[in-house]
């Protein structure tokens, strides 16, 4: 019984090491044919995409959006003496929209002050075309998440007009385009923390942030404090890795690829295993 196991352990591992060998010139011809961007040059798209530090700039507070219920709000309505946490996203993002939400959920957690009495929450979608209702839904599921008493009350979830959307991110340096074809849209990931004046005091990149820097950040917004500049890690949200500079399409394939040959190894070890196997009747005693 032993010897059979160890035949086919050395079975599996050659059909994988065969298949690795098999898949090898298909992700290498996938490099050259598949739509692969070199390393340190981004796609066209995304020469305009980023975020430009204007710490100490202050944003108009006069812009006008809709809260969660369609009524008209101005930004202003969310500062009165505290500071914000902003964040550019759009709801229906299939990317990293979801996981910088996600990251800043998670790091406002574990930050020993409250939102809605500390500090106040406010995300703005970029896509004008998205409605109050999303909104609400995405208010209620990161307050649900969060898990404190008044969080709905200081998170807010906004949409609005393309003129003022844009008034807003340029006034954050967030720069961002709209892909027709793929009707998504290219941006980089970052959170900004607001003096209760509306003045620019910190950027965190990324789509973790943590909670000690998050907490020294909202001190230091509630004492009107600029921060100093920090080094950019960006990371983009239009199928395209900035570590490895190739789109994601390529991922797909080899993954794609090396599902095809698990299964096929399965079905030859099934195939050897099967052939191997002997039954003998038993012998009627006389």
């Amino acid at each position: 019984m032993s010897q059979k196991l160890n035949a086919v352990a050395v079975f599996l591992a050659s059909v994988f090491l065969w298949s690795a060998v098999v898949a090898y010139p298909a992700v290498c011809a996938a490099q050259l044919t598949g739509p692969v961007q070199n390393i340190g040059v981004r796609p066209e798209l995304l020469k305009d995409v980023g975020i430009d530090q204007k710490l100490n700039d202050a944003i108009p507070l006069g812009l006008t959006f809709r809260d969660e219920n369609g009524g008209t709000v101005r930004l202003s309505e969310f500062f009165e003496q505290k500071p914000v946490v902003l964040a550019l996203v759009y709801y229906n993002c299939p990317m990293l929209c979801t996981q910088v939400l996600n990251g800043l959920d998670r790091s406002l957690k574990d930050v020993p002050m409250d939102i809605g009495k500390d500090f106040n929450v406010v995300t703005v979608s970029i896509d004008p075309s998205e409605t109050p209702k999303l909104a609400s839904a995405k208010r209620d599921l990161y307050t649900g998440i969060y898990g404190r008493p008044g969080a709905a009350r200081g998170w807010h979830f906004l949409t609005g007009e393309e003129s003022q959307i844009r008034q807003l991110a340029n006034a954050v340096g967030f720069r961002y385009a709209y892909d027709a074809d793929s009707k998504q849209f290219a941006h980089a990931s970052a959170v900004m923390v607001l003096t209760p004046g509306g003045k620019i005091s910190r950027y965190f990149y990324g789509i973790t942030f943590p909670a000690r820097d998050m907490r020294l950040g909202l001190v230091e917004a509630s004492e009107g404090k600029i921060g100093s500049a920090v080094d950019q890690v960006l990371l983009f949200c239009y199928h395209y890795d900035p570590v490895t500079g190739k789109y994601g399409l390529l991922i797909s394939r080899v993954i794609k690829a090396g599902g095809l040959l698990t299964v096929l190894a399965i079905g030859i070890l099934v195939l050897v295993l099967s052939r191997n196997e002997h039954y003998k009747i038993p012998e009627r005693k006389a």
